[in-house]
């Protein structure tokens, strides 16, 4: 027993004579949540891509190179819709990575109330595309992506892709 509740096996789950049931399975090593702060302004596009990729192989998180591709457009995205579009009212922004067994999750907070919508492309237009892209990488990959509102009435948007490839 290593005292930090791995490794013990079967827990009682009542009193004397109670049937033995395995408790929560033990957290695999890469498993995690990992938040960082940066300013809403355009350098941190590129600081938010290099964190989230080091993080991934610092802690060993087992990812496919289109998965790591997949994420870091998706955070490039999210940082960049932040920095141009919610850095009036927000001037700080939030990247988080929460990581699963079978899944890794990232997500780009800010305060800034406005809840965007995926927009129809317009092939006219040069922007605007952002979130269509997540949604297709997300899609693609087997998984989702949403935007909540935070309990501060700002909002975070997210995307979760299997760490196993879909077949």
């Amino acid at each position: 027993m290593d005292g930090h509740g791995r490794g013990q096996g079967p827990r009682p789950e009542g009193g004397a004579g109670a049937p033995l049931s395995p408790g929560p399975p033990d957290p695999l090593p890469y498993e995690g949540v990992w938040r960082f702060t940066a300013p809403a302004v355009d350098a941190s596009v590129p600081q938010a891509r290099h964190a989230v990729r080091d993080l991934l192989l610092r802690q060993g998180v087992p990812v496919s190179d289109d998965l790591v591709h997949g994420l870091l457009l998706i955070v490039s995205e999210l940082v960049t819709n932040a920095v141009r579009h919610a850095a009036l009212l927000s001037p700080m922004l939030a990247v988080e990575v929460a990581v699963g067994a079978e899944w890794v999750r990232v997500s780009v907070e800010d305060n800034h109330p406005y809840r965007p919508t995926a927009l129809e492309a317009d092939h006219g237009r040069t922007g605007g595309r952002g979130l269509l892209l997540v949604r297709e990488v997300a899609r693609e990959a087997g998984g989702v992506c949403d935007v909540e509102h935070t309990t501060s009435g700002g909002k975070v948007i997210w995307a979760a892709l299997p760490l196993k490839p879909v077949r």
